[in-house]
């Protein structure tokens, strides 16, 4: 490789900027962001409506629960066996290709708990239970089987069905904005009507091959360890092998081989990047195994902790939170930002502006109140 073939930190911080739509807010309809993104971690049920705010242009929370009511966007465990919102096209293309990965990291979690289960034949009793077409609670669902299994915890049972076994939607109004509502599970099947598409032929994975391409049109210039800490899927760099004469490649400071499509946005590194502020789990932070283009290495606990947390100058630079003002859960509270490190006072002025601007967001209008704590000395 040429010096020229390496991307330095500030590089692949303005390319991950751009392709998270974090560089510039887009026009885009709001399924078609989801899709590009490849869906939102959404186990905290309203982040996803933050991180759609902080990258899209007039965005309008109702119309992503009208996507969730029309059942145009899934809520459902994939990526690394947690919960994301994907659109429904995609939750149907990709579920059997992490089968084997749902199913490992659920049988880890409860290794000794079901020790002596047969997961098809939890899977076949689990299938029966909800053949009725009625939404279950994982907790319902564990008690349906538990008779047949007395021994494990309903815990275990529930988490390895919901999570791994059975491909589940979870449906609305969890998910909803500013809706308060428990986890009722449906089959995909029959929430969309259609079963997920079957594995591909021993030998083949053009969905691993799929996968790659728009992780990369979201995430990259990035590894093949990169994508599979995305994914939580093993075996994509041998799809990703397979598709490498559409790549073009590059070399990021450690050395690392980075993949990436050959028109897909990388910016100047000295492309200015306005303040955003993002939801817990933001899956531009967690989308890497090396989060370093984005966040220090210091605050990378942060990531996996649910802190929210706020970009100055496109890194990770402060977190935040909204606390309500004594007038009900929907009337207007303060936006609290606590600075990473020193803030300049334009950089103060920018968190400010943004951070109006999202505490009217999540009253409705009602209030701008944000309050930015001291920087640290």
């Amino acid at each position: 490789m040429s010096p020229g073939n390496v991307l330095d930190t500030r590089a692949l911080n303005r390319a991950t900027l751009a392709r998270q739509l974090l560089l510039d807010r887009a026009d885009l309809p709001v399924l078609d962001a989801v899709a590009h993104l490849c869906g939102s971690q959404a186990q905290e049920p309203q982040e996803p409506f933050i991180g759609l705010w902080s990258r899209l242009r007039a965005f309008d929370p109702d119309a992503l629960g009208d996507l969730l009511i029309r059942r145009r966007v899934v809520r459902t465990h994939l990526m690394r066996r947690t919960v994301h919102l994907l659109a429904a096209e995609d939750v149907l293309a990709w579920r059997a290709r992490h089968d084997a990965m749902l199913r490992q990291r659920a049988r880890g979690a409860y290794r000794r708990e079901l020790d002596g289960v047969d997961p098809d034949e939890l899977a076949a009793a689990g299938r029966e239970v909800m053949a009725d077409g009625e939404p279950r609670s994982m907790a319902e669902l564990a008690r349906a089987v538990a008779e047949r299994w007395p021994t494990p915890p309903p815990r275990a049972l529930g988490e390895m069905l919901v999570a791994a076994l059975i491909p589940m939607a979870q449906l609305p109004p969890r998910g909803l904005w500013r809706a308060r509502a428990g986890v009722r599970n449906l089959p995909l099947a029959t929430w969309l009507g259609r079963d997920i598409d079957p594995p591909a032929p021993e030998g083949t994975d053009p969905v691993g091959g799929a996968l790659a391409r728009r992780y990369l049109a979201a995430f990259g210039p990035a590894a093949t360890a990169d994508l599979r800490a995305w994914s939580g899927l093993a075996g994509l760099p041998a799809a990703v092998a397979a598709i490498r004469d559409e790549l073009v490649s590059f070399r990021d400071e450690r050395g690392r081989e980075l993949w990436d499509l050959p028109d897909a946005p990388r910016p100047d590194p000295d492309t200015p990047a306005p303040t955003r502020f993002l939801p817990a789990f933001d899956n531009a932070i967690l989308g890497y195994d090396d989060r370093t283009r984005i966040i220090d290495d210091a605050h990378r606990g942060l990531s996996v902790a649910g802190a929210r947390v706020v970009l100055v100058d496109g890194r990770v630079s402060a977190t935040w939170t909204a606390e309500r003002d004594g007038e009900g859960r929907d009337g207007p509270g303060t936006v609290t930002v606590t600075p990473l490190r020193r803030l300049t006072r334009a950089e103060h002025a920018e968190v400010t502006g943004e951070g109006r601007a999202l505490a009217a967001f999540l009253s409705d209008g009602a209030g701008d109140r944000v309050r930015v704590a001291a920087s640290p000395a």
